[in-house]
């Protein structure tokens, strides 16, 4: 399993929240000095920026994107006559972590080339946002998540990395990610099984309380709620080929018997499976 799947394992547990979004324009002359408590998305419209992070300088032309993980300094300046640009405040999530992204190198400028077309939807959406459009806060939310996704896929086919350099203490949630990797592995292996969280404890090395503490501190939940969301999608999956009865289903899944897995089921689609699929 790649580290990134887990977003689209665990997609209906992501959250996107837009705080503000908004385009300003500046002199030769600004400066700002900046450690953002969100994340931030800019898009450079005109000019170049510099940005100072540490001992670093990097340069943002027109075109560019540059993207700003929570507790980042950075001093950005404008070269030349001045510069505009959009800025986007947002939250992104899953499950109970709230930093979610800190876990993948992504903070850094991004070449245009990299989101062509998915900044140009994010671009025409903003002005209809501006102009107070019909739904339009709703359409730039989903051409944000779009954006975000690309940029993430970029990432992991090793298109994109970000350069800006991470605060120690973000080093250490990457760590603990990382970490997880065999266990993330050893789950999707032995899906078709009962799975105990102290055998898969054991896989990481730790004591089953501890284990469960790590897990949930790493991706947002517990190691039963990623088990049972992995398990509840696949079973998803399967239903729709109709292909297996609900008995051959629940033994895939490593339930005991099918009532076992129609419990489960409902209570997490609301509907028994036979009734899932019509």
């Amino acid at each position: 399993m790649n580290s990134l799947d887990i977003f689209n394992e665990l997609s209906e547990l992501i959250k996107l929240g837009i705080n503000s979004c908004n385009d300003v324009a500046h002199r030769n002359s600004w400066i700002e000095r900046r450690q953002h408590k969100d994340y931030d998305l800019w898009c450079i419209q005109e000019g170049q920026i510099e940005i100072r992070i540490k001992e670093e300088v990097y340069l943002a032309s027109e075109g560019d994107l540059i993207l700003f993980t929570p507790q980042i300094a950075y001093t950005a300046t404008t070269l030349g006559t001045g510069c505009k640009f959009i800025f986007t405040h947002f939250e992104f999530s899953l499950g109970d972590h709230l930093r979610i992204l800190d876990n993948f190198q992504l903070s850094g400028i991004i070449s245009s080339t990299l989101v062509e077309e998915e900044i140009h939807l994010f671009l025409e959406t903003y002005n209809q946002y501006k102009r107070n459009a019909p739904m339009s806060e709703i359409r730039l939310k989903g051409c944000l998540t779009i954006l975000i996704a690309k940029i993430i896929e970029q990432y992991g086919l090793k298109q994109y990395r970000g350069q800006f350099t991470h605060d120690p203490t973000n080093q250490k949630v990457t760590m603990d990610f990382v970490k997880l990797q065999p266990v993330f592995d050893y789950i999707h292996e032995h899906l078709h099984q009962p799975l105990r969280v102290e055998e898969i404890a054991d896989v990481a090395g730790m004591s089953e309380k501890y284990f469960i503490t790590y897990f949930k501190q790493s991706i947002g939940l517990t190691p039963g709620r990623y088990i049972y969301q992995l398990k509840m999608n696949r079973a998803r999956e399967l239903l729709y080929l109709k292909r297996y009865s609900i008995q051959q289903i629940a033994s895939m899944l490593g339930y005991p018997d099918p009532y076992s897995f129609s419990k489960a089921f409902k209570k997490y689609y609301k509907v028994p499976p036979s009734k899932f699929v019509w």
